[in-house]
C-alpha cells in the first residue's frame, strides 16, 4: 500500500456511560461519548475510501487500545506503516486546525508499599501507604520541569477496605514533551523520590510510552493538504502543535510522512458535552478523500 489510514474505536468512556448519555443530534450538532474522539473521525474515514474507484494502494488500520497507550498494537501499526508513503490520521482536529506536530508521552506509575493493620485495634502498627502517597504526590507536582514539558499525577488508589490501614497505594503519572531528551531530565527526578515515612517503599514502574511527533514529519503532507484543500475551494487551513499524542507519533517516529487531525471538527474530548460539527463532516471527508487520490497519483512528492 502506498498510503494508510490510521485510527481508533476505542474511547475514554467506561462501560454504561451510553445509558445515561445516549448518542444524540440536534441540528449541526451530535454529542455522545466518542463522538469526537474518533466516531466522527471513522465515519469520514469510510465515506472518503467509499468514493474511491478502487481500494488498491490504501490499507486502513482501527484499533482497540489507544487510549490506553497502545500497548498491543504498537508494533501492527509500525508494521502496517512500513513501507508507505505517508499516513493520514483521522483523530479529531484542534478546533478546525490539522495537528502537525504531538508531544510525546510516557506513562508511570508510583506504588507505595507500607504495611496494613486494623485502624481502629492498632493501627499504630501500620505504616499507612496512602499517606505516603500523598507525601509523594505532591512532591511528584513540585518536580522542576524543562521548558514545555507537563507531569500530571492522574489516577490514585490506596487501600483495600475502609477499616484497614492502607498496605499499598499508587498513582499514574502523566509526562508530555515536545523533546525526547528532555522526558530523561523528568525521569530522573522521579527515580531519586524517596519515602518520607518509616517503613513505607516506592517503586516506579515504567508504562507506555510514544516519542514527539516532529513537525518535519507532516510538513510535506500538510503542503498537500492546503493544496487540496484550495482545489476544493475549502477554507484555508491551519496547522498546530498539540499537547496531545496518538497513534501517528508511532508512524512519525519510524520515518513515515504523518498528518494528524484529519478527523472531526467539535470539541470536549474526554469530556462531558463531547460535541461534533455535523456540517463539518462533508467538508473533512472530500479533503480526506482528495489528499488519498492525490497520494495515489503520486501526486504527493512525498
Amino acid at each position: 500500500p502506498r498510503v494508510l489510514l490510521l485510527g481508533h474505536h476505542d474511547t475514554v468512556w467506561p462501560l454504561g456511560t451510553l445509558a445515561r448519555w445516549p448518542f444524540s443530534a440536534d441540528g449541526d450538532v451530535a454529542t455522545g461519548p466518542g463522538c469526537f474522539d474518533m466516531k466522527a473521525g471513522l465515519v469520514q474515514t469510510f465515506h472518503a475510501l467509499a468514493a474511491l474507484d478502487s481500494f488498491d494502494g490504501v490499507a486502513v488500520l482501527v484499533t482497540g487500545d489507544e487510549e490506553i497507550g497502545s500497548p498491543t498494537s504498537a508494533d501492527l501499526i509500525v508494521e502496517s506503516a512500513s513501507g508507505v508513503d505517508a499516513t493520514l490520521v483521522t483523530e479529531p482536529s484542534s478546533e478546525g486546525a490539522l495537528k502537525i506536530a504531538r508531544k510525546g508521552t510516557r506513562q508511570y506509575i508510583l506504588r507505595t508499599t507500607g504495611r496494613a493493620a486494623h485502624a481502629g485495634l492498632e493501627p499504630h502498627n501500620g505504616v499507612n501507604a496512602g499517606v505516603e502517597l500523598a507525601h509523594q504526590i505532591v512532591a511528584v507536582s513540585d518536580i522542576d520541569l524543562p521548558a514545555d514539558t507537563t507531569l500530571t499525577p492522574t489516577v490514585s488508589a490506596a487501600g483495600t477496605t475502609s477499616n484497614t490501614v492502607p498496605g499499598a497505594a499508587s498513582v499514574y503519572i502523566d509526562v508530555r514533551s515536545f523533546d525526547e531528551a528532555r522526558f530523561d531530565t523528568v525521569e530522573e527526578q522521579l527515580e531519586a523520590l524517596l519515602p518520607q515515612l518509616p517503613g513505607a517503599s516506592l517503586e516506579l514502574e515504567h508504562g507506555p510510552r510514544r516519542p514527539p511527533m516532529p513537525p518535519s514529519s507532516s510538513q510535506t503532507l500538510f503542503a498537500l493538504a492546503t493544496h487540496v484543500a484550495s482545489d476544493l475551494g475549502l477554507p484555508p487551513l491551519d496547522g498546530v502543535a498539540v499537547g496531545g499524542a496518538s497513534d501517528g507519533n508511532l508512524t512519525a517516529s519510524a520515518g513515515i510522512s504523518t498528518l494528524d487531525g484529519l478527523g472531526a471538527v467539535g470539541g470536549n474530548a474526554h469530556a462531558e458535552g463531547e460535541w461534533v460539527d455535523l456540517s463539518a463532516m462533508g467538508d473533512r471527508t472530500a479533503l480526506l478523500h482528495g489528499m488519498v487520490q492525490r497520494i495515489l497519483a503520486g501526486e504527493a512528492h512525498l
